[in-house]
Order: C-alpha cells, then sequence, then structure tokens
C-alpha cells in the first residue's frame, strides 16, 4: 500500500521493492538501510532480509485502488534502477503507473548509467517522473544520462547536499529539490552552496524546492531560507496534476 508520507515534497511513499547497496558519498549515511533494519527488528514481513534488495511483485496490483490523485514517490527504501532488480520487473511497475493516470509518480535513482541504458525500452507517461540524485559536483554525470532519458518531468535531488555545485547546468531539468543530510552523524551543509542553487534555479527558470538543512535535529533547523519557505513546484507536474483531478 501507498503509506502517507512525511517528506517535504510528496504525498506517499510506495515501495515494491526495498533494499539497496551503498554507491556514492551520499549513501553513507543512508536513512533507507536504518529503517530496513530497524523494520527487519520489529518482524515487518517486507523487511525479513534487511536491507538487501528483494522485490514484492503482490504490491503492484494494489495502485488500481487507490482513487484519491496523490504524489507518489516510488521506493524510497530502494533505488529502482539497482542492477539487482529486474528489467521485467521494471517494466511491469511502468505498466501498473501509466495504467494509473490520476496519480504522479516521483522516482529517484543514482544508477542513472542503467537508467538511460534501459530508457528507451520503457513507456513515459506523463504522471511518470524521472529523477537522479546529485550531492555534489563529481556526479554531474547523473544529470546529463537523465537529460538523454524519455521522461515527460525530469528533476533533481541535491541531498545530502554535500558541496557547491558550481556552474550548474539545468537545462531540460525541470524541478530542482536540496536539503541538508539529516539524523546520526549528518554531515554539514552551508548556507551560499543552497544560496548558489537557488540563484542558477532563477537564472534558468527552474522549480526550487528547498527541503531541510538538516543537521542532528532537523526539526530544529527547519526550511526556512531567505526568511521563507520554498516549496515551488514545475507547472508540467501541477498541470498533469490538475488534468488528473478534472479526468475523476
Amino acid at each position: 500500500m501507498a503509506i502517507a508520507s512525511k517528506i517535504e515534497w510528496t504525498n506517499s511513499t510506495f515501495n515494491p521493492v526495498t533494499g539497496c547497496t551503498k554507491i556514492s558519498a551520499g549513501c553513507t549515511n543512508c536513512y533507507a538501510e536504518r529503517m530496513a533494519r530497524r523494520l527487519q527488528a520489529m518482524g515487518s514481513p517486507n523487511y525479513k532480509n534487511g536491507f538487501e534488495v528483494t522485490l514484492h511483485p503482490e504490491m503492484l496490483d494494489q495502485v488500481r485502488s487507490w482513487r484519491k490523485p496523490r504524489l507518489v514517490f516510488v521506493n524510497s527504501m530502494s533505488d529502482l534502477f539497482h542492477k539487482d532488480v529486474p528489467f521485467e520487473f521494471i517494466r511491469k511497475l511502468f505498466d501498473v503507473m501509466t495504467a494509473a493516470p490520476q496519480h504522479i509518480f516521483q522516482i529517484l535513482t543514482k544508477r542513472s548509467g542503467r537508467l538511460l541504458k534501459l530508457s528507451p525500452r520503457l513507456s513515459w507517461p506523463e504522471n511518470v517522473w524521472m529523477g537522479v540524485t546529485v550531492e555534489s559536483a563529481r556526479y554531474y554525470n547523473r544529470i546529463d544520462d537523465l537529460r538523454q532519458t524519455d521522461a515527460y518531468g525530469k528533476f533533481l535531488s541535491l541531498e545530502p547536499l554535500l558541496g557547491l555545485l558550481p556552474k550548474l547546468n539545468l537545462s531540460g531539468i525541470d524541478w530542482a529539490i536540496v536539503g541538508g543530510e539529516s539524523g546520526p552523524g549528518a554531515r554539514p551543509i552551508e548556507r551560499e552552496w543552497v544560496l548558489d542553487i537557488q540563484r542558477c534555479c532563477s537564472e534558468q527558470q527552474v522549480a526550487f524546492f528547498f527541503k531541510q538543512w538538516g543537521g542532528v535535529n532537523k526539526k530544529k533547523t527547519g526550511r526556512f531560507l531567505n526568511g521563507r519557505l520554498y516549496s515551488e513546484y514545475p507547472a508540467k507536474l501541477l498541470s498533469v496534476q490538475r488534468q488528473a483531478e478534472l479526468s475523476l
């Protein structure tokens, strides 16, 4: 089932795949891994394998029962384009999302190479939005890969932001979500890094969403920037959402 989410830029999370492996610096203090271990200890059946990549095909049919339109973050506890997720499973998930146009599905990956390789073999409806995580300038190649896909909506998760992103090229990108790392061992974020991204988004006309400053106590640090909240959504996303609501 889709679970109501406290993640600021979505409404729900849906995890037909759970588990992952670390691939880059942003994975060091993985929230999903900590949560999976906790759920395993609590006896949650979907996490009996802990944080090993595990498919849950029985969950795919649940999408048909969701009536109220929502934003759905797919695989918040995994990476859909992990090498251990078979293409056929990915294709079936895309078929399910295509058949549920009342929802907007948001997918994030750090494995942009496999995403780009599989993109021509997938159907990309307007309600499936694809994003990549970019925690530092070292991973700009993920943005280049995303640009080349056939996804209708493209977004960046610049979280956990671990450094300045100089000369950030946002061509072909609809949305940038920025956030500092939170939880145990959280690495610091610098105000100037965030302000530089905000300036880039403003200059390149890309929606800017500031999620959090993070830290050990993210509630205390909040998400105000320049004395205000930045919770912008792309016009393309809002348009698809309105069309879906009107069609019901």
